[in-house]
């Protein structure tokens, strides 16, 4: 089973099997090895089963990264068009779901189908259930030790994820492998995921747990507008996934819930409409009930709405519109979508994905210091970095 190639692809994920098709299609012979006993395990259960597979506005914009540039070259190459074209041909129903993200009708194995059908294809060997043991820089290449015997290649391409999910098999081997070849790596930690609350504020919070509200969520001058939902841990939903990658621990992130209604008017309103219902039964008319309770007890407001002033309802207002919240940390890499942080992109070649100063060596996708957005932005991140690595290996 094991034996001489040109490439071989560490990582049967998004971006490896992406590199292999495109090497494969080049006349490369390439051979994927994974630990796993079934390839894109991220992708089978990504969006609900449904695969968040791009995102028509993946622009650099939409990543972070010590060097906001690099991803420039890779996302240029292979845009969204390029993967929905991929799509297409294989005949998968798709949607556009809200702000650009695109999901497949039926089922996320679609993709994953896709993928092992362009690497059949192209003459790609995918090599499952494989150990990753030792790893040596030859004269030829790279010499892979694993559990079915010793792997030989020019290229060695390291796909392997980061750490997010380790119940899907997740490990930090991409930065091990770095470390071998003295390769710098920016602080890695979990990036789009749900925020804790210390047990004081939680407890006040229990009775919110399930609850979901439009909201917008502010860290600095960054900003993201959709869905806020109470947990029994803390906070979570779209919004503050989205700002829990520019979040850290000691600092605060402001909610505006309903951002698009002003609510110190509609109180008014509704107290000049009908002054003897109370404050809690406004707030109904646009929050849910147990949310409006919430915010009328914790701003102890009684009593009918012609007994406020607009002092009090300007104040209940605010705690709606402008509520500082601490979290405590967040819930780790357990429920982490992706890895912030990773190969410090300042040791490669941004059009290749090639280590500068390591001839012959490439990191790609999520173990790269290059981290998207919720909705379909690392995706498309993984799918552009594996092309160019597959044009170059």
């Amino acid at each position: 089973m094991a034996g001489r190639y040109d490439v071989i692809v560490l990582g049967a994920g998004a971006a490896g099997m992406m590199c292999a098709i495109r090497a494969g299609r080049r006349g490369r012979s390439v051979v994927v090895l994974d630990h796993a006993g079934a390839p894109g395990e991220k992708i089978r259960i990504s969006g609900g089963g449904r695969c968040n597979f791009t995102n028509i506005h993946a622009g650099p914009k939409n990543f972070l990264s010590a060097n906001p540039h690099f991803a420039k070259s890779a996302l240029a190459r292979f845009t969204p068009q390029d993967f929905i074209a991929m799509v297409e041909r294989h005949g998968i129903a798709w949607h556009e779901k809200t702000l650009g993200q695109l999901f497949c009708d039926n089922s996320a194995k679609d993709i994953i189908r896709m993928l092992t059908d362009e690497m059949r294809t192209a003459g790609a060997q995918l090599r499952l259930r494989t150990e990753i043991g030792d790893i040596q820089q030859t004269a030829g290449g790279y010499r892979v030790s694993t559990s079915e015997g010793v792997f030989e290649a020019a290229s060695l391409v390291v796909a392997t994820g980061g750490k997010s999910i380790p119940k899907m098999g997740a490990t930090g081997f991409a930065y091990r492998i770095a470390e071998q070849f003295r390769l710098p790596v920016v602080e890695t930690r979990p990036g789009l995921v749900p925020l804790t609350l210390d047990p004081q504020l939680l407890q006040r919070l229990a009775p919110l747990s399930g609850i979901a509200a439009p909201a917008e969520i502010r860290h600095g001058r960054t900003a993201f507008r959709e869905a806020l939902l109470f947990t029994h841990r803390g906070l979570s939903g779209p919004a503050i996934l989205q700002i829990s990658s520019y979040w850290r621990e000691g600092e605060d992130v402001t909610v505006v819930i309903e951002p698009d209604i002003d609510v110190f008017t509609l109180l008014k309103k509704a107290k000049q409409a009908n002054g003897r219902q109370s404050a809690q039964t406004a707030l109904a008319e646009i929050l849910p009930k147990r949310l409006a309770q919430h915010f009328v007890e914790s701003e102890g407001v009684a009593g009918n709405m012609a007994d406020q002033s607009d002092n009090r309802l300007q104040k209940l207002a605010a705690t709606i519109q402008s509520w500082p919240v601490k979290p405590s940390g967040s819930e780790g890499y357990r429920t982490a979508e992706v890895t912030l942080g990773g190969i410090d992109t300042a040791c490669l070649d941004s059009r290749t994905m090639e280590v500068k100063t390591v001839p012959g060596l490439f990191f790609i996708g999520e173990c790269v210091d290059v981290t998207g957005w919720l909705g379909g932005y690392n995706f498309q991140w993984a799918w552009a970095s594996g092309h160019v690595t597959g044009e170059a290996a």
